[in-house]
């Protein structure tokens, strides 16, 4: 039954109660109700900080701050459909904030063109989850101690040409997952074909109470890989892994990602940075072949809805706790047309 809204109770109004319908006999009254009393810091409006923003909207977050301190470039106007014909120049999350509010107007979006980098620590305290894309190594790993120390759910995540990834450490997270089971027939019931099919096919169902930990990013990210058990896992391993390595590199590095403008000269830094960060990982240079210098350059705005995809699925399910959450990477591969989900960090 919806409780009406009124005198700060925990119910929802008949309004949300009409707009999320279908997502409520999805996962539920309670895992709405949380959804809908959780704030969201979204870092880059690139297309892949599109992606999220819209499915965040649409699950029905209570808020969502969409931080971007770079201006609408061209690319962005191939791949970011929040940002309106004549955008040239302003700032990114000013010029997505009126698509993303029209989205869904019972959640409170903002825009905030400051920095990152700017942010002192208790900015980040006043949300539930941060999601980060567009930022570099050293931005991403500050931030997610700062969420960790905190007990902030953190994701990130980037799309590089073909390829993309997300990452999560939600803490010591708890949630619920739904098992159904094979009911025991009641006593004292005839006999008759009909009771032996009620048998069989009487089902119900049970709500289990789960907790799974999660490592921070340095950790995911400094694997020893001279150890047995991780020389076991490398060759199981996707090579997305350390493509990610090497693009986070170069993105500290240069200060920005693989441009089709200096095509020549970023194949020829990304060879090399290839070896420098394999040969620090202590792994053979093998595990990434040349060609990968040919798909990584650029938003490829298919990719950017896959990886947005699962990305915002994954902060909904971290906030309604809700469902397992992937742990701790996901990769995906636009060339093989798959994704992976990789748990790697101390043994």
């Amino acid at each position: 039954m919806v409780e009406k809204e009124g005198g700060g109770g925990g119910g929802i109004s008949e309004e949300e109660a009409a707009q999320y319908d279908r997502q409520i006999r999805l996962w539920g009254l309670e895992a709405q109700k949380r959804l809908r009393a959780s704030r969201v810091l979204l870092v880059g409006m690139k297309g892949l900080g599109a992606e999220v923003a819209k499915n965040l909207i649409l699950a029905g977050v209570k808020g969502l701050t969409m931080l971007d301190h770079q201006q609408v470039s061209q690319e962005d106007t191939r791949v970011q459909f929040l940002i309106p014909v004549g955008s040239l120049g302003r700032n990114r999350a000013e010029a997505s904030l009126e698509r993303a509010q029209n989205l869904n107007p019972m959640v409170d979006v903002k825009a905030d063109p400051e920095n990152i980098e700017h942010k002192a620590e208790d900015f980040f305290t006043q949300f539930d989850a941060v999601c980060l894309t567009c930022c570099s190594r050293d931005v991403i790993l500050k931030v997610d101690q700062i969420c960790h120390k905190n007990s902030i759910k953190f994701f990130t995540g980037d799309v590089f040409g073909y390829h993309g990834y997300m990452f999560a450490n939600l803490g010591e997270h708890e949630f619920v997952e739904e098992k159904t089971k094979v009911a025991k027939a009641g006593q004292g019931v005839e006999d008759g074909p009909d009771t032996k099919k009620a048998k069989l096919d009487s089902t119900e169902t049970t709500m289990v109470k789960k907790c799974v930990a999660f490592c921070r990013l340095k950790e995911a990210l400094t694997v020893d890989w001279s150890a047995e058990k991780a020389k076991a896992a490398l060759k199981r391993t996707t090579p997305d892994y350390f493509l990610l390595q090497v693009l986070l590199k170069f993105r500290t590095d240069k200060g920005q990602d693989p441009s089709p403008q200096s095509y020549r000269e970023d194949v020829a830094t990304l060879l090399q940075i290839r070896t420098d960060v394999l040969d620090s990982l202590g792994v053979g240079a093998h595990l990434l072949p040349d060609d990968f210098v040919s798909y990584c350059f650029s938003e490829m705005a298919p990719v950017c809805a896959v990886v947005g995809g699962v990305l915002g699925q994954e902060v909904v399910k971290a906030l309604s706790q809700r469902h397992p959450p992937l742990n701790n990477f996901f990769f995906f591969d636009g060339i093989k047309g798959n994704g992976v989900v990789e748990c790697l960090g101390p043994s």
